[in-house]
């Protein structure tokens, strides 16, 4: 029996930490995940309280324009002392500039020194990495921050793939919603696994996201890599005919260049090679289809592209960290789509809002 799911919990202090221009979602986001676990505790205690931490207390103005009240300031929060369980680093477009301030270096390193693990969303690993936090450790971040994190801070073990990823006492996510499913990996961490469920399903969530979950999207980057108009286009084309002859041969083909000149040029404009984005879309093409149908596994794999169920389910493991039957069991939509009961969640439904 999993005895964490019990009363005898104890409150955790999680400390936010925040500047202007951060994500709101990469605030608001993992808050709603942890707090809302107190719905699924029955009668104890709140399982976790927040201190929202900023450069001062009061508003701070968030990307979107909203703004976020924080209950400190950095000064205030140190010199309270109080004890630290999870320090959270929230990310956003003001991170540049909250990689400048030294108030804000100093409490994060401070609070880190304390705190039993530490969790970055989305850019705040590069704070993280900016302190030495990260030195010799598997990270991850935003897809676009990625090459950003590699070439300034070597010394990480960059995953750039993973939508989270957990060293030791240090956990980073990548962009925004990753980092629910990184608090719902922390919930099932502390509470047990039925109630991280009953969170993330409460949250309309896909259940439980493993961290190898791929946050690589092959459409993305086709749209980030239209600025060169033929290799745009090969990129079009692949993820419009995935059972297609994709060699390089027949790529380079119906680019009207060499091989080895189009190999150079599509690695410059997408960092992948041939091989490794047809791969990458096949993979995406044959995931929706594990996802939206009930086609047999086999039956996808070869209108993916893959020439073989083994070739699949490979690129599933290598990618993904799943089988392709496992991906399914998790993410097919029906399987997440049933609606809440109020037997499910322990409230009645005029208690949510």
């Amino acid at each position: 029996m999993d005895r964490r799911n019990e009363n005898s919990h104890p409150t955790r202090h999680v400390v936010m930490v925040f500047y202007p221009d951060a994500h709101i979602l990469d605030v608001v986001g993992p808050v709603e995940i942890l707090t809302g676990a107190g719905l699924f505790t029955d009668q104890g205690p709140a399982p976790y309280r927040i201190t929202l931490v900023a450069g001062q207390r009061g508003p701070t103005t968030t990307t979107c324009g909203l703004t976020l009240q924080a209950d400190k300031g950095f000064a205030e929060a140190r010199r309270d002392n109080e004890e630290i369980d999870t320090l959270v680093v929230a990310g956003g477009h003001g991170t540049p500039a909250a990689l400048a301030d030294h108030k804000l270096r100093d409490y994060v390193n401070w609070a880190a020194s304390r705190a039993r693990r530490v969790v970055s969303i989305c850019t705040g690993a590069m704070i993280l990495a900016a302190l030495g936090l990260l030195d010799g450790r598997r990270a991850t971040t935003h897809w676009w921050w990625c090459p950003i994190l590699a070439r300034e801070y070597p010394g990480v073990k960059l995953e750039p793939d993973a939508l989270y990823v957990r060293d030791g006492n240090v956990w980073t996510s990548a962009g925004v919603t990753s980092g629910m499913d990184l608090c719902l990996a922390l919930l099932e961490e502390d509470l047990g696994h039925d109630i991280a469920v009953q969170v993330a399903r409460y949250n309309v969530m896909f259940m439980m996201r493993p961290g190898g979950q791929s946050q690589f999207s092959a459409q993305l980057l086709a749209q980030q890599a239209q600025a060169d108009g033929a290799i745009g286009d090969i990129l079009d084309f692949i993820l419009k005919n995935v059972r297609a002859n994709l060699t390089v041969t027949a790529l380079a083909a119906r680019a009207c260049m060499s091989e080895r000149s189009f190999a150079r040029k599509f690695k410059a404009a997408t960092q992948l090679t041939p091989a490794q984005y047809v791969e990458a879309a096949r993979l995406q093409s044959a995931r929706l289809a594990l996802e939206q149908s009930d086609e047999h596994v086999d039956t996808i794999a070869g209108d993916a592209g893959f020439s073989n169920p083994e070739r699949m389910r490979r690129a599933f493991q290598r990618h993904l960290g799943v089988s392709p039957r496992d991906y399914r069991e998790r993410f097919q939509r029906s399987q997440v789509a049933r609606p809440l009961k109020p037997a499910d969640t322990g409230v009645s439904p005029t208690d949510t809002g």
